[in-house]
Order: structure tokens, then C-alpha cells, then sequence
């Protein structure tokens, strides 16, 4: 006797309907946990207006979930890195240069955004812009007087090195003819220049271009007469994460090389980074953008010659030239943009 199978109303046999809910059932499982198997990355990145673009680089990511990270300072980003809170920060060629002085593991793969530095005279100061002989004189005035000549910056940022380096450049003792005032947080900046508690001031976009057209200080010179020239940003990581996620650096280098092509091309969505981030008018944030430049190669030469002048300056024990350049792989921007290096800095 023919054994009768049951039908659903539809049709199919019970044991077929039973079968396809439980392979149904195991997709719907199984899908939550496909999304979650694309690997992951944690990156750093400053708040300041050429590290804020960092912020669009999740969405331009392919193959790797990026999640973008915003410190307050680049130095923030670094301690991060090392500490393995983060994979991969956007920090300074300072930054770089001193992490690798205090024996940190570094590597750079990838260069960003340069410029971003303005350095600003408190509005009585009756200098015009460049006049660097006018200065010196107004120092060794205020020497001769016996008042410190007050000078703020956010110590260990590029601005910091890039007017230190200006200075000395110009015949102006940073060490001894001037006396530096330390602001931690940039946005602090035009506060500090208002009240008069400093005389000039080096900044970063774009808090340099709120002090300049809100009329709190006016402009005096882009400090980038010096080794570091307009130097700024690098993006870093730790040997362990090339060794152990070479795919994920790799995608990453991707993303950051798209940001820079589109930069090149639109800074709107740029402009809005910054707006987001610091609740600056767009006014403001449209004039930063004019002393930023995108720009993905690292420069060997000027590495080198930047660790140079951070001996000199004494913000570095030692030599550490050989070791930032040694420290500077190519390898990632090689594959992702189809140059050899010699296109790219080195």
C-alpha cells in the first residue's frame, strides 16, 4: 500500500515546506554574520580643518569597514596608535619623527593634506605681513624692555615646528629671544590672542582663518620657508597591523587616495567635514581650504631633512633621519595607484 503524503494548501509536500523553512531560517542566520565577516579598521585622525577630511574616509572604503575616529589632537591620535586603541592614525611629520625618537613602532603609508598653518600678530601690533626685519626689531625691543615677547602655538603640532623653524630661519632665537606659551587646544587660540595674553600666534585651519576674519588678529606669514616647507599630515600604522592585516593597510591607503583625488576636484563635502566638527561658518571653512593642499605621496628628502631640524630644535634626542626614512613604505601607494615611488616622494 502507497504510503499518502500530506500537502500544504499550496501544494508542496510538508516535508518539503519543513525542509525549505530551516534552509530559509539558516540564511537569515546566516546573514547577520556575513555582514560582521567584512574585516574591520579603527582610524585616528585631529581636529583640524586638513585632518577633518579623515572623516569622509569611511565611505570611500572598499573591502574593509573603517571606523573613523576624531581626537581632539593629532598627538592624541598618536598615543592611540601605540597604545593598539586604533589600527592606523593620520598624525604629523613631527609627530612621526618624535614617536620614532622615543622608540614607538611607526611605519608611514601614506601622505594626506599639507599646509594648514598661519602664523597671526594680535591686532595693535603694527607689523606689516612678512616684515621679519620689522620683527626682530620689535623682539629685541621688547627684550631691551625686559618683557617677554609672548608667542602661543599648540606645542608639538606642525604649526609648532613649522614657526619655530621660521624663526630660527630669520635670526630669531626660539629658545631664548622669545618666550612660547602653550595652548593644547586650538580652538583656544583666538581667546588667548584677544585678551591680549600673546603677541603672535601660530594656528591651525581653521582656526587661523576665524582669528584673521573675525578681526581678533591679523595675518603676519605662512611660516613654510623651512626644512619642513608645507609639510603636514602622514598616515601611520604599527608593523604588527602590515604584518597581521596587510589587505585591510592596504584598502585603507585605497580610501585615502580616493579622498585626495576628490578633494583635488570638489572641496564641498570638505567644507562640510569642518562645519560638522567645529561649528564654524562655511565662510570660514571655505577660506581654510585656501591654505590646505591634498596631497597622498610622502617626501623622502624632506623627511629626512625635517628630523634634521627637530634635532637642532631639540625636540628629538638623536639622529632618528635613517630610521624615518627606513620607516617610509612605499609598498601600499605602489599597488593602489599603479606609480613607482619615484612618483610618489621617495
Amino acid at each position: 500500500m502507497q504510503k499518502q503524503v500530506r500537502k500544504s494548501p499550496f501544494g508542496l509536500s510538508l516535508t518539503r515546506v519543513a525542509l525549505a523553512a530551516v534552509l530559509f531560517g539558516s540564511v537569515l542566520a546566516a546573514g547577520p554574520a556575513a555582514a560582521q565577516s567584512k574585516p574591520r579598521i579603527k582610524l585616528a585622525y585631529a581636529k583640524c580643518a586638513h585632518c577633518l577630511s579623515m572623516s569622509l574616509v569611511p565611505a570611500l572604503a572598499q573591502n574593509v569597514d573603517i571606523e573613523g575616529i576624531n581626537f581632539t589632537a593629532g598627538s592624541d591620535a598618536l598615543t592611540a596608535l601605540v597604545s593598539k586603541s586604533v589600527d592606523i592614525a593620520q598624525v604629523t611629520y613631527l609627530a612621526y619623527v618624535s614617536g620614532l625618537d622615543k622608540g614607538f613602532d611607526l611605519v608611514a603609508v601614506s601622505g594626506q593634506v599639507n599646509g594648514g598653518s598661519e602664523m597671526l600678530l594680535g591686532r595693535d601690533i603694527k607689523l606689516a605681513a612678512d616684515d621679519w626685519a620689522g620683527l626682530k626689531n620689535l623682539v629685541a625691543q621688547y627684550k631691551a624692555q625686559g618683557k617677554p615677547f609672548r608667542i602661543a602655538a599648540s606645542r608639538g603640532n606642525a604649526q609648532d615646528l613649522h614657526m619655530r623653524g621660521e624663526l630660527a630661519g630669520h635670526g630669531i632665537d626660539p629658545s631664548r629671544d622669545v618666550q612660547f606659551v602653550n595652548i593644547p587646544n586650538p580652538s583656544d587660540h583666538a581667546a588667548a590672542l584677544s585678551r591680549g595674553e600673546v603677541e603672535l600666534i601660530c594656528s591651525v585651519e581653521p582656526f587661523a582663518s576665524q582669528i584673521r576674519m573675525s578681526g581678533v588678529g591679523q595675518h603676519f606669514a605662512y611660516p613654510y620657508d623651512q626644512a619642513a616647507g608645507r609639510l603636514t599630515n602622514l598616515i601611520v600604522t604599527r608593523s604588527d597591523v602590515i604584518k597581521e592585516h596587510p589587505a585591510e593597510v592596504k584598502e585603507t591607503v585605497a580610501a585615502v587616495v580616493r579622498l585626495v583625488d576628490n578633494l583635488q576636484k570638489d572641496k564641498q563635502a570638505w567644507v562640510g567635514s569642518i562645519v560638522k566638527a567645529t561649528g564654524l561658518d562655511p565662510k570660514v571653512a571655505n577660506e581654510a581650504l585656501k591654505n590646505a593642499y591634498p596631497d597622498y605621496r610622502m617626501y623622502r628628502t624632506q623627511t629626512r631633512a625635517i628630523a634634521g631640524m627637530m634635532k637642532d630644535l631639540k625636540y628629538v634626542s638623536g639622529d632618528v633621519a635613517p630610521q624615518a626614512e627606513k620607516n617610509l613604505d612605499y609598498s601600499f601607494l605602489i599597488s593602489v595607484t599603479g606609480k613607482p615611488k619615484s612618483e610618489l616622494g621617495y
